[in-house]
């Protein structure tokens, strides 16, 4: 079984994701884990993107779309099957990413879409919380101190509501003609994602059980 997982910034997508990994045994390939997998390697590919890292620069697509499909080549992808997470992050790539996995003849089996109302997500990723003191971490909702005040904790800029807010929206920019593209194919299945983590994956089992 072959699989993409996605899902925007709180959603849930790599608590899931290790779910469906242990479940159903299936490589958990993330962008991150294949960089620094190509890099450590010192394939040809893994040094270029990393000539651009070091220098601060984007990795261009040729190179990210030639290391996916150096990791999609190897053995253990064709034994156990994959779960694709962070890749593709625009539209090219999930293009790339079809000619790739029928140049080595596999199939995308399902693209799992965890889903959360905006407003939802703003609620979870801004209220983390830092007390000046000890740099120890809360959550206003969902794990607040004791002795909270306004004097003794602090938030992040990028923790803030309306900067939060503004990263969401690139990630919705982003994410959803690839959502769209996967629908048009018919392989998309959506999941409530603000529910308890067990009930989400539930949904997730449920449907992929039906798969196999």
């Amino acid at each position: 079984m072959n699989l993409l997982i996605m899902g925007l910034p709180g959603a849930g997508k790599g608590t899931q994701a290790a779910k469906i990994v242990e479940k159903f045994g299936l490589v958990h390939i993330s962008t991150g884990d294949m960089f620094r997998a190509a890099i450590a390697n010192q394939t040809e590919l893994g040094l270029s993107a990393k000539s651009y890292m070091d220098k601060g620069d984007l990795v261009p697509d040729e190179v990210t779309n030639g290391i996916v499909k150096e990791r999609l080549a190897q053995e253990d992808i064709k034994e156990k099957g994959f779960l694709l997470d962070g890749y593709p992050r625009t539209l090219d790539q999930a293009e790339v990413l079809t000619a790739i996995l029928k140049e080595l003849e596999l199939q995308l089996d399902a693209v799992v879409n965890i889903e959360i109302a905006s407003d939802k997500l703003v609620e979870r990723l801004s209220g983390r919380i830092i007390n000046r003191k000890t740099g120890e971490t809360f959550h206003k909702v969902f794990n607040p101190p004791a002795d909270y005040s306004e004097e003794d904790y602090y938030q992040r800029e990028d923790d803030k509501p309306e900067a939060v807010k503004r990263r969401l929206d690139v990630n919705i920019a982003q994410g959803q003609p690839i959502i769209e593209y996967y629908r048009a194919k018919g392989l998309v299945h959506d999941i409530e994602g603000d529910q308890d983590i067990d009930l989400v994956f539930e949904a997730i089992d449920k449907v992929l059980s039906n798969l196999k």
